[in-house]
């Protein structure tokens, strides 16, 4: 069996255009190619497409989130409104995403974990981000008031107790989103959701520079999902003994 296993639906020119525009861009490093002749360019291109529409101008945070289902809800969303990081500071169980639930997206999704609430808070607002925490409270703003012209964190936190009184004394503000029914309260799941849309909806149409990614970013994420879209044999040769034994023995060569 080949290493590759399907016909790419891209014409050579097409082929032949897209590294162009990979290298040119700067999202394809040289010392790359041969990492890339490993994967079908249609592959590529499709991350290529979703990449440009990342953003980390909207991340997340979640503190205490202890159900493996809505930590893998949470990502899956993530993923499809475009937010590339998820920051997470653990509760009483560990961070581990059902795979089966969030459809792979632990695998494009950048997940940084953060040893305290504090700690957490304290780096992203270094990194000039203003953090909102989910909360019903008579400061709470509606969902669709929420100023989205600044780099923004939407905190959620655990599934019993939301978001603890420590966070909250940190945190830039706090939101809720509108209801009209009894009950007052969501699924962080589906609170996450609903909130990305939103925000992802409006922060795109009033960021007109700096929502995307920038080059740096896309080059070091292109490049990770490269590795992590290698098939399960060439993968083990690539990490365990690097790129020259990786062409080697997969015999291929630029």
């Amino acid at each position: 069996m080949g290493w590759r296993q399907t016909t790419s639906a891209l014409s050579k020119e097409e082929q032949a255009a897209l590294l162009d525009e990979l290298l040119q861009s700067g999202l394809l490093l040289e010392e790359d190619r041969l990492l890339y002749s490993m994967l079908m360019p249609d592959r590529v291109k499709r991350m290529q497409e979703v990449l440009d529409l990342r953003t980390n101008h909207i991340t997340i945070l979640t503190e205490g989130v202890d159900d493996p289902h809505n930590q893998s809800a949470v990502l899956r969303s993530a993923d499809a409104f475009g937010v590339q990081t998820l920051h997470v500071v653990e509760g009483r169980a560990k961070f581990k995403p059902n795979s089966i639930i969030a459809k792979s997206a632990d695998r494009w999704v950048d997940v940084v974990e953060h040893p305290s609430i504090e700690d957490a808070i304290d780096r992203l607002k270094a990194d000039g981000y203003q953090v909102l925490a989910t909360a019903l409270s008579e400061k709470a703003v509606p969902l669709e008031n929420l100023d989205v012209s600044k780099p923004t964190v939407l905190l959620f936190g655990n599934e019993h107790h939301g978001v603890s009184e420590r966070a909250l004394a940190k945190a830039d503000g706090n939101y809720l989103i509108p209801m009209q029914g009894y009950v007052q309260s969501l699924n962080i799941s589906v609170a996450a959701a609903i909130s990305l849309y939103d925000v992802t909806t409006r922060a795109r149409h009033v960021v007109t520079d700096g929502y995307g990614l920038k080059v740096e970013e896309k080059q070091r994420i292109l490049k990770n999902w490269m590795v992590k879209s290698l098939p399960k044999r060439s993968l083990g040769v690539y990490k365990q003994k690097g790129l020259t034994a990786f062409a080697r023995e997969t015999g291929k060569t630029e």
